[in-house]
């Protein structure tokens, strides 16, 4: 069973959600929450692959932590088109101390877990994950 120090378990659902993000592409973003009664992190939200980015940051609460994973495509000055996948820790300065210690702990399990997060960010405002940031860490 897992314990605050060494992070809540990731349920298989998540990863077969980012395996079907990474390898289908069939989801733009997914939102994942720790369920702490259950002791394990499930999927909130997927996103269809139509949907914005401001779709994307709706999503997350005001006041609440969250992982997340968006898949970005750009068009690098070589005229290529290219996608990375971002890994998003929202961690807003209002939510709960408590809940921003278990997502801090359970954030390196949940990345090994899921494998092929190529860009990952630490968000505690809106302005920590602009656009304008994604695209500058997606070279």
């Amino acid at each position: 069973m897992a314990n605050a120090a060494s992070g809540m378990a990731v349920h298989d659902d998540c990863k077969l959600r980012f395996l079907e993000l990474k390898a289908k592409r069939t989801h733009r973003f997914i939102v994942f929450k720790i369920e702490e009664k259950q002791k394990q992190v499930v999927v909130e939200k997927v996103g269809e692959p139509a949907q914005s980015y401001e779709d994307f940051t709706a999503c997350l609460p005001d006041n609440e932590c969250r992982y997340a994973v968006y898949d970005f495509d750009f068009v690098t000055a070589e005229n290529c088109q290219k996608s990375r996948i971002f890994f998003i820790a929202w961690s807003p300065d209002t939510a709960r101390v408590r809940s921003k210690m278990i997502y801090a702990s359970t954030k390196e399990r949940f990345k090994r877990e899921v494998d092929g997060i190529q860009v990952e960010l630490q968000a505690t405002d809106p302005t920590e994950m602009g656009l304008d940031v994604i695209k500058s860490r997606a070279n």
